[in-house]
């Protein structure tokens, strides 16, 4: 059944109107398998749905590009101008320059989640006194107002590392960030725009689950690039448990929260008249 699904755009058939294409996106890779060789999944997301699953064979810059231009050429055939305004990502550059090559229009977004996760994995257990307290001043310079505050804060952060003589795990992130300051509080200019890689790496971690429950992938690169976008178009459709679908107004699954419509009360049939003409778009051929 992914095999099947696979093969029809999934921007095309996630999203029903080409204005809803989201214009603040966030991406990063997922490292899976095929037959034992680490590959990377290049992924895109969007309004919680994930618009973008094609497989890298490296992380090099030109594998990257040619994996995140399948979501290109499928957001430009439902919308020929589209090009996004903000994408967050982490700091690998290969991915910066991917995008920036793709959409040379983009604003770029360093993740600040990133910068506390680094000191956390590094830091929270063999500092631990002094852990709790660096980590309440680093989010508290995520919470600053304004670019001004934010830049500010980000100063007294490192002078106070400096002062107190924290170790390098904890002030060598926190120099690293002043340093690339600008790709940080360029997030001020875009209020709607993703400050952090949460959504990605949230709805990444079902993908992993998913991963991990087939093995990861025994085939070609093909048949595993067809698997996993038929898993991307079955997570954006699959209903959500009911909890959820009470807390958002009766919107029952990702797509149908994105366009505010469904075709139909079933979750397969919803997705199979979406994937009609497998979510291409094309103009009539007699137009009157």
């Amino acid at each position: 059944m992914e095999q099947s699904l696979g093969r029809n755009s999934i921007v095309g058939t996630t999203i029903r109107n080409p204005d809803d294409i989201p214009e603040h996106l966030a991406a990063d890779e997922k490292h899976t398998r095929i037959l034992g060789d680490k590959v990377y999944v290049a992924t895109t997301v969007g309004n919680q749905c994930i618009l973008g699953a094609a497989i890298a064979k490296d992380a090099g810059e030109q594998s990257l590009q040619d994996a995140y231009q399948v979501f290109k050429d499928e957001a430009q055939c439902l919308k020929p101008a589209y090009a996004p305004t903000t994408v967050n990502m982490d700091g690998w550059k290969a991915t910066r320059n991917a995008w920036k090559f793709l959409f040379s229009s983009v604003v770029i977004i360093c993740c600040f989640l990133h910068v506390f996760i680094k000191i956390r994995d590094r830091a929270k257990k063999k500092y631990k006194d002094i852990f709790d307290e660096a980590a309440s001043k680093l989010w508290d310079c995520y919470d600053a107002e304004n670019k001004t505050k934010f830049s500010q804060r980000i100063r007294r952060l490192v002078e106070w590392c400096k002062k107190n003589n924290m170790p390098p795990v904890i002030a060598n992130p926190i120099n690293k960030l002043r340093q690339n300051i600008v790709a940080y509080k360029v997030a001020y200019d875009h209020p709607k725009a993703h400050r952090t890689s949460n959504m990605v790496d949230r709805l990444m971690q079902r993908m992993d689950r998913h991963l991990f429950s087939t093995q990861y992938f025994h085939g070609s690169m093909a048949a595993a690039e067809l698997s996993i976008r038929g898993w991307t178009l079955i997570h954006n459709f699959a209903p959500y448990n009911p909890r959820t679908i009470k807390k958002l107004n009766g919107y029952r699954s990702p797509a149908e929260r994105l366009n505010q419509f469904r075709y139909h009360d079933n979750w397969l049939h919803n997705l199979c008249i979406s994937a009609s003409l497998r979510g291409y778009r094309s103009p009539p051929q007699n137009p009157v």
